[in-house]
């Protein structure tokens, strides 16, 4: 008999993992990317040039300082001048295993259980989890096709503000919105941070998405017109792969250093190797890699939208068209839980992800969900969403199907 370990677990644990049995054929959950565009040659190349000449560093912990390799924080620096339009230097710049890691340090700077946070109705699951564990209070803001409503998010502050609640942070994806992938026009984004002036509340920017644009042209980032209120970070994760676990935080120095001392606490630093190896590669590789990345994810998105309105026809009540990223978001009709969806998909070799784990208000999500089309080939994407659709089908009777659309579909 094994020893009693139950007892003695701490309160508030995650349900236990079950153990992994393998991806499923048709995958369309979390933020995978495209298995083809992963630069291995190129990686490789960039591994052996930096290992000669920088190898005998890995002795140390830290060996650029706390805030991680000089080299990738200055690739970020001037990568944020580009697009996003951040005037910062490197020492502006954090360097974090993944955007989640920055989205836990500044959650241990700004939060306390029972402070009150603001984020868009629909968001990003994971920041919403780690949320729900420290129990705090999240108050949900609509959305719209140009992302976060000024006019509620206005009413919003207002109500806290008469029951004595001051919001620690506005949480937003301002540019490819996790999951609706809207971008915010300027001068919404102009709005946004007059209200923050006005109600004393900051901004946490979350960027993950931001390079993946397909037009090319967005936005300044908040952090580009005001950084005395906001907090942004990104991710390597989107635009060269999820595995290296390489994100960014970039602050005031005021908040900055409080970041660095709780990442201190937490870990000995982020794996210096991949920092080296990345920032390398896409000192000279960046734009060429994103662009073909970015051609790719759009032609897959527009064979995921084909095979949706194929399968489900007007069985889908609204479907966000995103404006780059990976993650196509749709609402089934309100008598479609998909949360009973998720069992009989994942016996058909399905996954997806229900809406519920991106929504604020989870129940009210119940007939949403989100499609990732970025790891699975486009032969993949019309047989997944066709057995998707016949899964959908039988488990509820929608989208009504003809004899010879069964048929197929079997």
């Amino acid at each position: 008999m094994g020893f009693a370990y139950t007892n003695l677990f701490a309160r508030e644990l995650p349900a236990p993992a079950p153990r992994w049995t393998g991806f499923p054929k048709y995958n369309f959950i979390g933020g995978h990317n495209d298995p083809v565009h992963i630069p291995a040659e190129g990686l490789a190349a960039a591994a052996s040039a930096v290992l000669r000449r920088r190898g005998a560093d890995l002795a140390m912990y830290n060996f650029d300082g706390p805030q991680g390799y000089h080299g990738l924080r200055e690739f970020v620096a001037a990568k944020l001048a580009t697009g996003p339009g951040i005037s910062c230097a490197a020492d502006d710049v954090l360097i974090t295993s993944g955007s989640g890691q920055g989205i836990d340090l500044v959650n241990r700077v700004m939060l306390e259980r029972d402070d009150t946070v603001i984020l868009e109705e629909f968001t990003y699951g994971g920041a919403l989890t780690k949320l729900q564990r420290l129990g705090v209070k999240i108050v949900g803001a609509p959305l719209d096709e140009g992302g976060l409503r000024i006019d509620a998010l206005d009413r919003i502050l207002g109500d806290l503000a008469r029951k004595g609640a001051a919001p620690k942070y506005i949480y937003t994806i301002p540019t490819i919105q996790n999951p609706t992938g809207t971008i915010m026009p300027r001068e919404r984004r102009e709005q946004l941070l007059e209200l923050s002036r006005r109600h004393g509340v900051p901004i946490f920017e979350d960027e993950c998405y931001a390079d993946l644009v397909w037009a090319g042209d967005r936005p300044p980032a908040l952090f580009a017109l005001d950084p005395s209120r906001v907090v942004h970070i990104g991710s390597f994760s989107k635009t060269l792969s999820p595995a290296l676990r390489l994100g960014y935080a970039v602050a005031d120095w005021q908040v900055m250093s409080r970041l660095v001392g709780c990442k201190r606490e937490m870990d000995s630093g982020t794996g210096a190797l991949d920092q080296m190896i990345v920032a390398e590669y896409f000192t000279t590789q960046f734009d060429p890699h994103v662009d073909g990345l970015t051609r790719t994810l759009e032609d897959k998105l527009a064979t995921m939208v084909e095979a949706v309105e194929q399968q489900f026809g007007t069985a889908v009540e609204k479907m966000w068209r995103p404006k780059g990223g990976i993650f196509l978001w749709l609402k089934l009709p309100d008598a479609i839980d998909v949360r009973k969806l998720v069992e009989p998909a994942a016996k058909a070799g399905i996954a997806f992800n229900p809406g519920p784990e991106w929504a604020c208000d989870g129940p009210a999500a119940k007939s949403h969900l989100r499609l990732c089309f970025a790891l699975t080939s486009k032969e993949q994407i019309r047989e997944g969403v066709a057995a998707f659709a016949q899964v959908c089908f039988e488990e509820t009777g929608i989208p009504e199907r003809s004899d010879n659309v069964r048929r197929s579909a079997v």
